[in-house]
């Protein structure tokens, strides 16, 4: 097992490098450069201050030499300023709007967990049911169904029309401290979690109605039901312990995905976390805050692919990685 981490952690190195170069080089492509906000926001902007900038930046260079002095300074841990917030890009991630997106991605994986895993279980127990269609149905919606276009959906119906909760951002303005402070929060939350935990409830609903009845028809099951052991006991302690491995291996890779997926989210719903950082900063030209979003992304679809292996090893002892 630990010469099988060693390798993988290893193998992540060289995948980061490539994504990277990757994301660099798109980025580099997109019309325009980081001081064309400053030009044309800034009626005093002359042209000789747009040329200074240029190579005081290194912009004057290929973007593939630009790249190299991005990555030495990367692996330093120095990922360049956010010329547009006027402080280093990492911390503006990390700092201001990493935590939010934590709590609208932690909040939308509980949900879809807490759905998924007793309607998926319960849809199987009851198949043909009546039920059991209903929950399929909806199943089928929620994986068909765009983000940004359920947000909208929910931002009408809920904000606009029955005027209910808030449209988007992360709080009231002038709601500062205490209990009243808490339930607002609470409140503008609900709908960017609806939107985002909406296709994961619906896809590991799925998945654990199909792992369920799988289970449900092997032998060492209906040796339990022949032996006398109550309904109860085979459904929870028996069957459900092997049912629930590939949900497993699906939240470890959904945790990234729900980072990326973030980002239409946040932007719908204007919530200020790292996906409408994304958005924003290409929107605006800052690469340097855009990288290090997307890096931090593509670290954490690698390091949680390791982790959902690790953790089905742990669930079912028959697997080894020796």
């Amino acid at each position: 097992m630990t010469a099988y981490i060693v390798r993988r952690v290893l193998q992540i190195i060289p995948t980061l490098f490539m994504i990277s170069l990757i994301v660099y080089g798109l980025l580099a492509l997109k019309p325009g450069d980081p001081i064309d906000e400053l030009r044309f926001g800034n009626p005093g902007f002359t042209q000789a201050d747009y040329e200074r900038l240029i190579k005081l930046y290194g912009l004057d260079k290929p973007w593939y030499v630009r790249y190299w002095y991005w990555l030495g300074r990367a692996v330093q841990g120095d990922f360049g300023p956010s010329r547009r917030y006027g402080m280093p890009a990492a911390e503006y991630i990390f700092r201001y709007r990493l935590p939010n997106t934590l709590i609208l991605s932690g909040l939308s994986l509980l949900v879809a967990f807490m759905v998924a895993v007793p309607a998926g279980v319960f849809s199987a127990l009851r198949q043909h049911s009546v039920l059991d269609y209903a929950i399929t149905f909806v199943n089928f919606i929620g994986v068909s169904v765009p983000i940004f276009w359920l947000g909208i959906m929910l931002i009408y119906l809920f904000a606009v029309w029955l005027r209910v909760l808030p449209a988007g951002s992360v709080q009231t303005p002038g709601i500062v401290g205490g209990w009243a402070q808490f339930v607002d929060r609470v409140r503008h939350v609900i709908l960017p979690v609806t939107a985002l935990s909406a296709l994961q409830m619906a896809s590991w609903t799925r998945f654990m109605r199909s792992s369920m009845l799988e289970v449900l028809n092997l032998d060492y099951v209906r040796t339990a039901r022949a032996k006398g052991l109550a309904e109860r006991t085979i459904t929870y302690r028996h069957a459900l312990r092997n049912a629930i491995l590939p949900i497993i291996t699906l939240i470890g890779l959904a945790i990234p995905t729900v980072f990326s997926g973030a980002v239409l989210t946040e932007t719908v719903f204007n919530w200020p976390g790292m996906g409408r950082a994304i958005f924003d900063s290409i929107i605006a030209n800052d690469f340097n805050v855009a990288m290090v979003a997307l890096m931090f992304i593509s670290l954490l679809i690698l390091a949680f692919n390791l982790l959902a292996d690790l953790a089905y090893a742990l669930a079912d002892p028959r697997i080894r990685y020796d």
